[in-house]
């Protein structure tokens, strides 16, 4: 049987029992893939086999990334921060969409999350923001003001309808600018707070 995934925060390694996903929390995001503004919070789970600390690209079925501000739930609340990118099977997800079905085979696939370090944060969670560069060109950039739920409006509604344990991660969505993973390419996503950048994370892509 395989271990269990771990992520780093500071000294410590953490093994999140899940990942919960925030869906269409950026209203340039939803508009970039003609997508309907919900009426409410789209949620959606990765499993701890999603984690990995390699970004890979494929040719079978390309893969779509998505920088993201994560945060690590502990003792019921948002200890720290981290840069995460949510990989999509984008036709596929597509597909299913269309079906009315279950997004689980485009979003849950082992591989499917990569996470930098991650922060410790302050009880006050202040102003985030977060940039991914691709081969030194900037990609993606947002900021938690431009969510629709913010972080602390996403805790208090996931906790009306599930239990978070300790090392659970939260992955609050993606701003616009997603785009194909392809090999060769360098990521390099960050985290800023209040202007500083507190935690980074690079990744090539591997076929």
């Amino acid at each position: 049987m395989k271990a269990l995934n771990a992520i780093v925060m500071g000294s410590r390694r953490l093994i999140p029992s899940k990942i919960v996903c925030v869906g269409r929390n950026y209203a340039e995001h939803i508009e970039e893939l003609g997508n309907e503004t919900p009426d409410e919070m789209v949620v959606f789970i990765k499993p701890n086999s999603a984690i990995s600390e390699t970004l890979r690209a494929t040719q079978q079925e390309p893969l779509h990334y998505e920088g993201e501000i994560c945060f690590v739930v502990e003792d019921g609340r948002f200890s720290a921060v981290g840069f995460g990118i949510d990989l999509t099977k984008r036709g596929l997800q597509s597909k299913l969409k269309a079906k009315g079905l279950p997004w689980e085979r485009a979003k849950a696939f082992d591989g499917a999350a990569v996470f930098s370090d991650f922060a410790p944060l302050d009880d006050d969670i202040g102003a985030l923001s977060l940039t991914l560069d691709i081969n030194g060109k900037r990609a993606q950039t947002g900021d938690t003001s431009m969510m629709l739920y913010k972080p602390e409006a996403v805790l208090a509604e996931l906790k009306t309808f599930m239990t978070l344990n300790d090392g659970d991660i939260v992955m609050t969505g993606t701003p616009k600018g997603v785009g194909i993973v392809q090999a060769g390419d360098l990521f390099e996503g960050r985290i800023i707070a209040d202007g500083r950048p507190i935690v980074s994370g690079c990744w090539l892509a591997e076929a």
